[in-house]
């Protein structure tokens, strides 16, 4: 089944046959595994082990990979096809909001209202677990409103910030 997911702006075609997945033109041997009653996965690749950390439903994933996080969008070619004849393909939705993916404490907030943010752009500074969490853009976006202060404590699904199309 052929998947397409939409990270830092950017759409990666990528086709699943049973454990092999191909993308780019290069198909690799993959098994992903959950680790019961956590967010967290172990994904082994072509004899190289990660652990990632997933949260999400219904398309829109975040992932963490060593303290990085990242937003994505995953749609499949029916989901796709229906998109095109709705006019809804192409066109992005933009960010609405960065919501905290996990209770914590606001450590940075490194934008300002009105600011314009590319994908990646770095944004808030989440403590959690005495470690650090730069969540940053996952696409590009104007800077609404900033919805927290530094040296606040949130709840997880809390918005942080809101944001315009760009």
């Amino acid at each position: 089944m052929k998947y397409f997911v939409m990270l830092d702006g950017q759409e990666h075609e990528i086709e699943v046959v049973g454990n092999q997945v191909r993308v780019g033109g290069q198909t690799l041997d993959v098994a992903l595994s959950a680790v019961p009653g956590t967010p967290l996965r172990h994904l082994l690749v072509a004899d190289r082990s990660v652990t990632l950390a997933v949260e999400g439903a219904r398309g829109h994933w975040q992932v963490a990979f060593h303290g990085d996080r990242r937003e994505l969008e995953v749609v499949d070619e029916r989901t796709r096809h229906i998109r095109s004849l709705t006019g809804l393909a192409g066109k992005s939705r933009g960010l609405a909001a960065l919501k905290a993916p996990m209770p914590g404490l606001v450590v940075r907030i490194s934008v300002a209202e009105g600011q314009k943010v590319d994908a990646g752009t770095g944004l808030v500074v989440l403590e959690a677990m005495k470690m650090e969490n730069e969540l940053r853009a996952a696409a590009p976006a104007v800077v609404k409103a900033i919805r927290v202060n530094q040296g606040q404590a949130v709840e997880k699904g809390e918005v942080l910030i809101e944001f315009g199309d760009p």
